[in-house]
């Protein structure tokens, strides 16, 4: 088991001081992309795990991995 890295979110304040001078904005489409993160095939042993059905690997990225 590893230490996971720590990313605290910014507060709506700190967002907004970085964009109030701002003249372009952008917007990801996170609605149609959600959850289709794929892993290199070279990396998907490292989400391998084993259920009663037999092994399993992740194609995409899963919530939850961490370094």
């Amino acid at each position: 088991s590893s230490l996971k890295d720590h990313y605290p979110l910014p507060s709506m304040e700190q967002i907004l001081q970085v964009v109030a001078c701002s003249e372009i904005f952008s917007l990801l489409d996170g609605y149609s992309r959600y959850n289709q993160m794929m892993v290199k095939e070279d990396d998907q042993f490292k989400t391998a795990f084993t259920t009663k059905w037999g092994p399993y690997a992740y194609r995409k990225m899963p919530f939850g991995l961490s370094n």
